[in-house]
């Protein structure tokens, strides 16, 4: 081996192995312990973002173990590498949560910089919740060497009194508690119970939707966002992904040879037939934007507005994802919507949608119901547009009453969310109100906070079904109401939003599409031009520099 080739030149890893001017990584492989042997094999990367403050990672350590069995059974060698990942539940009702969606980059571009900088071969990406699984699907389409995700799986219900809950479901208890329909000790009670141990809240929030959605666009193994975190199926699911991704990497498949445009749309609709987040609209499209494909809040839209409604899943319904994965999970609503859509599309375990979803011994169409059975026509999403929302917002129309879907009622304007909540526990709201919560979006909020706080306190109060809440801020999966977010333009961009006043008429109609005021568009320019310049919040570190260069929300709050 006089010229110290010792790895094909097929393997990207054999720039950093091959030759006399790269003894110096050698020797550092070899002090970790690797045999020549191994330097010849394919080097896999086990992207990981385990976290022993977050309950939807705290097991993921455990199934890096079983991925990295897999790599190496194989023919592999793996090394784990670690990134971050934010807990929302952590950071509702205060300023930590402008530091979530900014997070999604943060990830993205740590693991672009460390896979190309160490010329990884191939990728297996570990994550579960509401940003990681998107910066995950983003990253592995911007890099686009082989790789597989592994999602960590939902969590397991919680049950209190023989009836499941989610953990969402404790905050409206507050507002039980607080008009006296609970007790002290019953709230203190359930909160023990409420998160039963790990994995993703256990509801069909922006976590488990955006896991469907990996799923549904060919990026996982079949099953895998359904598996619970705590099934002996996730650990095999994981495994396998390990044995998978060798093969993937000798055949040299990628993420943009199996997310097509065509595979994109399919992933969307399978996601808003069975309630999907708002969240979805800002996901989305940062992930098209990274496989060079296109997809906006409006086509989103569209596509929602010709996607049954096939599973309620809570919030909108009473089933929970242990009933959506026993009954058959994507592969289940994939059967469902074959007749609208062409599953004839290859995933990244080498087999088509088709070929995995026949594969299926058991379909509970209780749970995921035939498209002739649909619960509604359209999907769980509609986006909206009027002299309130000229570049649009969205709404889970899914978890919308009937009598809320066309309402009309005086704004109650709030300049951030805590003073939103502030008079809804005080009482300060009346029935027929719509809320007005401003200055949460990308650039003003900064990071355009979730709104979860707020609209639990509503639905806590009683007022779930009698008040509407707009905003440029965004919401939890866990929304539930008529609640309709991600306004464009936002406040800080003097979007209409900013010239509202108390009392005036705000209309919303979704079956109509349309969100507007009762004003005319000289009152409405009339009072943005009388208003300050507007003023960063924060004017250091990340938070400021995301804040300057993010987009609207109607373009996926992507960094220019």
């Amino acid at each position: 081996m006089e010229d110290f080739t010792y790895k094909n030149t097929k393997y990207r890893s054999a720039v950093v192995v091959n030759g006399m001017s790269m003894a110096g990584p050698r020797a550092h492989f070899r002090g970790m312990g690797l045999s020549n042997e191994e330097l010849r094999k394919p080097f896999i990367g086990i992207i990981n973002t385990h976290n022993e403050m977050h309950p939807g990672h705290v097991h993921l350590d455990k199934l890096a173990e079983q991925v990295k069995a897999g790599v190496s059974e194989a023919g592999g060698v793996p090394f784990e590498i670690n990134t971050i990942s934010i807990c929302d539940g952590f950071t509702q009702g205060h300023a930590g949560m402008c530091s979530v969606l900014p997070s999604r980059e943060v990830i993205t571009d740590s693991i672009e910089v460390y896979v190309n900088a160490h010329m990884l071969d191939g990728l297996v990406l570990l994550g579960g919740c509401d940003k990681i699984v998107p910066a995950m699907l983003m990253a592995m389409l911007r890099i686009n060497i082989p790789a597989i995700l592994v999602t960590g799986g939902p969590m397991m219900p919680a049950v209190y009194q023989s009836k499941s809950y989610a953990t969402y479901e404790l905050k409206e208890m507050a507002g039980k508690l607080l008009k006296g329909e609970i007790s002290k000790e019953e709230y203190e009670e359930m909160e023990g119970i409420m998160s039963p141990g790990p994995g993703s809240c256990a509801m069909m929030g922006t976590a488990n939707s955006m896991s469907i959605a990996a799923e549904a666009m060919g990026l996982t193994l079949p099953g895998c966002a359904g598996a619970h975190a705590v099934a002996g199926k996730k650990k095999r699911i994981a495994r396998q992904s390990g044995v998978r991704i060798v093969s993937l990497v000798e055949e040299n498949i990628c993420p943009r040879d199996i997310v097509t445009q065509e595979m994109l749309e399919l992933s969307a609709r399978v996601c808003v037939s069975v309630g999907g987040s708002t969240n979805i609209t800002l996901h989305y499209p940062a992930i098209a934007k990274e496989g060079r494909l296109h997809m906006t809040m409006n086509e989103l839209g569209e596509i929602s507005k010709t996607t049954p409604y096939l599973a309620k899943i809570k919030p909108s319904g009473v089933h929970t994802m242990l009933d959506f994965d026993e009954a058959g999970g994507v592969g289940a609503v994939l059967k469902a919507l074959s007749g609208m859509a062409d599953l004839d599309l290859m995933t990244v375990n080498g087999k088509t949608h088709r070929q995995n979803a026949d594969r299926l011994t058991s379909w509970n169409q209780e749970v995921i119901r035939t498209v002739e059975h649909a619960y509604a026509p359209e999907g769980s999403i509609a986006v909206l547009h009027g002299n309130l929302a000229p570049k649009g917002c969205v709404v889970k129309q899914s978890a919308v009453v009937a009598q809320m879907r066309k309402h009309t009622g005086p704004a109650r304007c709030f300049e951030c969310e805590e003073d939103a909540v502030k008079a809804i526990y005080e009482g300060a709201v009346k029935d027929g109100d719509v809320i007005v919560i401003r200055n949460e979006g990308p650039k003003g909020g900064p990071g355009m906070r979730e709104m979860l706080t707020a609209t639990a306190a509503l639905v806590g109060m009683g007022y779930s079904e009698t008040v509407a809440l707009i905003t440029d801020g965004r919401f939890s999966g866990a929304t539930r109401g008529p609640c309709i977010g991600h306004i464009s333009p936002e406040t800080s961009q003097r979007g209409p939003i900013a010239a509202l006043q108390d009392g005036d008429r705000i209309s919303i109609d979704i079956d109509g599409g349309s969100l507007s005021v009762e004003l005319s568009e000289d009152e409405i320019e009339r009072r943005l031009k009388k208003l300050p310049e507007f003023q960063y919040k924060i004017t250091e570190g990340y938070l400021y520099r995301y804040a300057r260069e993010v987009s609207s929300a109607d373009e996926g709050a992507v960094l220019k």
